[in-house]
């Protein structure tokens, strides 16, 4: 097989195979520049032009799968309207970057509960959330995740790198739909810049270069074992069947290898990861 080939059958399984190989180092500063980054006015209006071509074209199958991204996104959404208010974030840059990624996902949640309702479909409740993972007792092992800002930031990297895994474990399940998959993967998109933003965060709070602005083999960025299940199987460098790891003498390592792909979750692992928060 040549590399045109190897590269074509990479692509067509992640379409942003060649983003993150080249790409992935500049995702902190395309955060930065919001003007080049999905604007939050503009989001609604964006995606939502996409889906009036689709409504016609529903599936049961496919509003299943948007209700259960707005459940995720819900979760999001809440923690961190709750975070700007009560956690301890310090002023300037690190509120500035909370602050917009709370407008996103609000905004994520309004354009997913309208195209549902025009799908024809009711909008799922939004759940009672409990951020310390404590199932409704608020004494879970997060506790302390609105007065400790450390552990903020490591809440919130966990629910965005579950969210971007979970957003492409469900993209199979739309592509009957290209509108609604193209609509879905620009969530994706914008989910995955957040990810790589609090991560950085992380970074530079702990002073530790070990925590990358992407996942690396299955580890946590040092959180532990408490969110290893959002983790599990990113460490695959299989990709259509091929290996990837010193790709044509490439020199590709094992870490490298991980680090190209963010891997899927289906949604029962979702829901297991997500149960905890949860009433």
């Amino acid at each position: 097989m040549n590399f045109f080939e190897i590269f074509n059958r990479l692509e067509k399984v992640d379409p942003e195979v060649f983003e993150r190989m080249d790409t992935r180092r500049k995702s902190m500063q395309q955060f930065a520049r919001t003007g080049r980054v999905l604007a939050l006015t503009a989001l609604p209006l964006a995606l939502g032009s996409l889906f009036k071509k689709a409504y016609g074209r529903d599936t049961p199958g496919i509003i299943a799968v948007l209700q259960y991204a707005l459940t995720l996104e819900y979760l999001e959404a809440e923690f961190y309207t709750k975070g700007v208010v009560m956690a301890p974030i310090p002023a300037g840059a690190p509120l500035t970057a909370i602050t917009t990624i709370r407008d996103h996902e609000n905004a994520h949640v309004t354009l997913l509960k309208g195209v549902i309702t025009q799908l024809g479909a009711t909008p799922v409740a939004k759940p009672n959330f409990d951020f310390s993972a404590g199932n409704g007792s608020n004494n879970g092992p997060f506790k302390d995740v609105f007065t400790n800002y450390t552990l903020f930031l490591a809440v919130a990297q966990t629910f965005e790198d579950t969210g971007v895994r979970a957003y492409k474990g469900q993209a199979g399940e739309l592509m009957e739909n290209n509108d609604i998959l193209t609509a879905a993967l620009q969530i994706h998109s914008v989910e995955a810049r957040h990810a790589s933003h609090i991560r950085s965060m992380r970074r530079a709070l702990l002073a530790n270069t070990t925590i990358k602005p992407w996942i690396t083999g299955k580890d946590t960025g040092s959180i532990g074992a408490a969110v290893q299940a959002s983790y599990n199987g990113e460490d695959l460098t299989m990709q259509a069947g091929v290996n990837i790891v010193n790709i044509g003498n490439s020199g590709v390592s094992v870490a490298a290898a991980s680090e190209a792909f963010d891997e899927p979750l289906s949604k029962a692992d979702v829901l297991a990861i997500v149960d905890p928060f949860i009433v």
